[in-house]
């Protein structure tokens, strides 16, 4: 990460009009959250199709909530890290008109974010397959700790209200879409770029002219679209940026 870059990437996010961020994983891994595809990301000793798709969850129930429900419940413990903490100072001072995550745990919120798209929904409810009933994490949890899967009365498998494979996003994506379509500058932190359609918003933004910045550990598909590359730890570049931020403030 030179400082040449993070310069760059201060003067695009203090001079851009209608900003938006784009977060993965990676923006919760230093908060204790593991990812999914970094070097001890959990799809390296999971299988995926049996414990986060759709069939799996219908066709494995016990599996999926002995693997899932100490996650969410983990992820409830967990609290914001310098990222979260600068995108939701962005936002609060109008640089930033909001994020746009794929992730799932409430955190950005938790660090102050107001306007957040989660396109994969969030682990704070579930709904019946059945019937549709709402229930919150905690009372699926106590089901699936007692009877091994979260049965709503009417007999249905609740699911908590994350998007599965084989499921379509959530509406926040129509929503992100027509976001990205307006936004000058997107700032995408922590995320492979290889899940679609969440990807494609990168692409998206480059095609009509946005300036895209690329903060992330290892190298994406996109890192050719970016004005500024900031490869390194998250926790640092947020300090950098912040820190130039803030001098440019003062």
């Amino acid at each position: 990460m030179l400082e040449g870059s993070v310069e760059e990437a201060a003067r695009l996010i203090r001079t851009s009009r209608y900003a938006w961020a784009l977060t993965g994983a990676g923006v919760s891994t230093p908060s204790g959250i593991p990812d999914f595809r970094g070097p001890d990301g959990l799809w390296r000793h999971h299988d995926p199709e049996r414990v986060s798709s759709l069939e799996g969850f219908r066709r494995h129930p016990e599996e999926f909530y002995a693997f899932w429900i100490w996650r969410f419940e983990r992820m409830k413990q967990a609290r914001p890290n310098p990222v979260h903490e600068l995108l939701a100072e962005l936002e609060a001072r109008g640089l930033l008109r909001g994020v746009i995550t794929q992730n799932i745990d409430g955190l950005h919120q938790a660090a102050g974010s107001r306007n957040v798209l989660e396109v994969h929904g969030h682990a704070r409810t579930g709904t019946c397959l059945g019937c549709g009933q709402k229930y919150p994490l905690a009372w699926i949890a106590d089901r699936a700790r007692e009877e091994k899967v979260a049965r709503c009365p009417c007999g249905g498998l609740v699911k908590p209200d994350v998007v599965l494979f084989g499921e379509d996003l959530t509406p926040d994506f129509q929503r992100a879409q027509a976001e990205v379509s307006k936004c000058d500058l997107l700032f995408v932190l922590g995320t492979s770029l290889t899940v679609w359609p969440v990807a494609g918003l990168v692409p998206q933004a480059a095609a009509h002219g946005a300036s895209i910045i690329i903060a992330n550990r290892d190298p994406t598909p996109f890192d050719d679209r970016a004005a500024v590359l900031l490869r390194g730890d998250l926790v640092e570049i947020a300090r950098s940026l912040r820190a130039k931020l803030e001098v440019e403030r003062a």
